[in-house]
């Protein structure tokens, strides 16, 4: 079975207590069904739209939230389709958190079932959600040269059984936070697939997170972390090869985003709570905050 190394530093303690912090008060915020669905719409836009300019899609953050509207813009047909396919693996995601994600076992077929909707009508019908039978690299797309070179297409099939196996009954005594993190990474290292790595990637740590009840009423987007600083994502990613395969600098920087993106989330629901306009805004009616939850913002 795949054995994650990596150490708990306190760097990790730290955005760890924040992330509990912020995601208690998230989770039992009082909020009318207006602002919980749009909170769920702009992180959507987000998802989709950062997890796909991370990698190379030229539609800006107004076209992709028009083609998540179902309404048509012009560019390029890839990009838009790529938009197209990565509101549907949110959506399909969110459909497993409303009937209990956390009964879900992440499987081969869950993982194929995401690559398919991500590189729908993008890759032929033998690739699109099939593990590669082909070597790949990785190139720096400044210098063309070969930045990694995954694991041979052969060891694939056992490599994703031990890290399935793994998430299923390996990872009980590791936070989930660091479950979804090291997931994350370890599907980027083994690079199933011919194309569309990173974006099954970050689906599959989002799944393990609401799989662990950390789905916080899916009003987060990790995308926008990497992508407004793509350069220290990669960075943080290929920290792991440097140090000898250990994921504790990994960790800290996954961590950190999380912390980051519900720390603002939070202070976005404060500010709901206390907007002495908001009752005009909802017809009468007031978000509240318990005391504690106040306390903890």
């Amino acid at each position: 079975m795949y054995q994650p190394k990596f150490s708990i530093s306190n760097n990790i303690l730290k955005y760890i207590g924040i992330i509990e912090g912020a995601r208690e008060v998230i989770h039992n915020a009082p909020m009318v069904p207006a602002w919980e669905k749009k909170f769920q719409e702009d992180a959507i836009v987000r998802q989709v739209h950062h997890g796909t300019h991370l990698e190379g899609n030229e539609l800006n953050y107004s076209e992709a939230a028009q083609v998540v509207a179902g309404n048509e813009v012009i560019g390029r047909p890839r990009d838009i389709q790529e938009v197209i396919n990565y509101r549907n693996v949110i959506d399909f995601i969110g459909q497993l958190s409303t009937s209990e994600a956390e009964k879900i076992e992440i499987t081969d077929e869950l993982i194929l079932k995401l690559h398919k909707l991500t590189t729908d009508r993008i890759l032929p019908e033998e690739k699109s959600g099939k593990y590669r039978i082909t070597q790949v690299v990785v190139k720096n797309s400044e210098t063309g040269e070969v930045s990694f070179r995954p694991p041979a297409a052969l060891e694939v099939p056992v490599l994703m059984d031990n890290l399935i196996a793994w998430l299923n009954t390996g990872s009980s005594d590791v936070h989930p936070v660091l479950t979804s993190g090291i997931a994350q990474y370890e599907m980027v290292r083994i690079h199933p697939f011919v194309d569309g790595n990173g974006r099954v990637a970050r689906s599959v740590a989002t799944l393990a997170l609401y799989q662990k009840g950390y789905d916080i009423r899916r009003f987060f987007s990790m995308e926008e972390y990497y992508d407004k600083n793509a350069v220290g994502y990669y960075n943080a990613l290929q920290s792991v090869g440097k140090h000898e395969g250990d994921l504790t600098h990994w960790l800290e920087y996954f961590t950190e985003g999380l912390a980051i993106e519900l720390t603002r989330i939070k202070e976005r629901i404060q500010k709901l709570s206390t907007d002495i306009h908001l009752k005009e805004k909802l017809g009468g009616k007031q978000v509240y905050l318990t005391e504690r939850q106040i306390k903890i913002v």
